[in-house]
């Protein structure tokens, strides 16, 4: 029998999938919310607030999508190298493809949902999901989460310049 290992391929359209299921259930939590408590429209309330703290909300939910999608086309990425030109990759190069899978993943996935959290939290809307009403806003809860967000922002740059980098070294390697 005839066992099959994951290609690097699969590893980033599987870490799409599982992105794309996270904010799935981050937007049923949300909605599920906004049924069982009819006093706040999450939504509209957020969409107001966006001059402040709100629009890390948005800016988290949209750019973690915008995430999931470059995860899915950097698989296409990595079908070209391993599946249409065939390349083998070297231990040095299945290093960098893992740097790359989670930098972006870890990385890039962590720094969307702390700031989609410092919106929820900023806003004082976080309240609603832990106590059932909303309270009051907090614009200055935003700078504890600029060093987490960079940090997350840091490896998330670390895994594309690692993924780059092999992308390179494999197109260049003539095996």
């Amino acid at each position: 029998m005839k066992t099959t290992e994951l290609r690097w391929v699969d590893r980033f359209i599987i870490a799409a999938i599982i992105q794309g299921a996270i904010i799935a259930v981050m937007a049923l939590v949300i909605v599920a919310i906004q049924v069982t408590n009819s006093d706040i429209n999450i939504i509209q309330y957020l969409s107001l607030s966006f001059e402040g703290t709100g629009k890390w909300f948005f800016f988290g939910v949209i750019f973690h999508l915008i995430i999931i999608v470059a995860v899915a086309v950097t698989a296409l990425f990595y079908s070209q190298l391993e599946i249409t030109l065939k390349k083998k990759f070297s231990k040095k190069l299945h290093v960098l493809a893992a740097i790359h899978l989670i930098g972006m993943n870890v990385g890039g996935a962590g720094s969307m949902m702390i700031m989609t959290y410092a919106g929820l939290a900023g806003t004082g809307l976080l309240t609603v999901f832990t106590e059932g009403k909303l309270g009051p806003k907090d614009p200055a809860i935003m700078d504890s989460f600029i060093e987490p967000i960079g940090g997350f922002i840091a490896l998330l740059a670390i895994g594309v310049m690692c993924g780059g980098l092999g992308f390179v070294l494999a197109y260049r390697n003539n095996s």
